[in-house]
């Protein structure tokens, strides 16, 4: 409706409902992509987190190996000094064996907290921001 110079009244839309329509839809597009987007992102980062764990426990497990040939090697040294068969140089075979336990170790924390970090592989973010967008949008159509 005009007044009666030809201008709108105060306080109307200046848009037709048609360009109103036009806009929201092209900003629910615009939402939608940058969603997929944070969940894209967010997936990407949990999984370098399980790879990077998955690494430090082939790491931890290689260690393990070790230790366990220098543990082997250093029980038979051991054996062989107890029966006085030659001079006791089994020491560095433990000693040796100690430092890969303790690095072993150390890899394996690291892998566990990677894993920790890193699953279950979901866009967490991504799935909270698009509860909110539907909370806000739902309160608007209640209004």
């Amino acid at each position: 409706m005009a007044s009666g110079n030809g201008t709108p009244p105060p306080g109307s839309a200046e848009k037709s409902l048609g360009e109103i329509v036009n806009d929201v839809t092209e900003k629910a597009t615009l939402l939608v992509r940058e969603e997929i987007e944070l969940a894209k992102a967010e997936m990407q980062q949990k999984v370098t987190r399980i790879a990077k764990g998955a690494v430090f426990a082939a790491v931890a497990g290689a260690f393990a190996l070790f230790m366990l040939i220098y543990l082997l090697e250093g029980l038979a040294w051991l054996v062989n000094d107890l029966l006085n068969v030659t001079s006791g140089i089994w020491i560095g075979f433990l000693v040796v064996t100690a430092g890969l336990l303790i690095l072993g170790a150390i890899c394996a924390l690291l892998a566990v907290r990677f894993f920790k970090k890193g699953t279950p592989p979901m866009p967490e973010l991504a799935i909270e921001e698009a509860k909110k967008t539907r909370e806000a949008l739902a309160e608007e159509v209640q209004r």
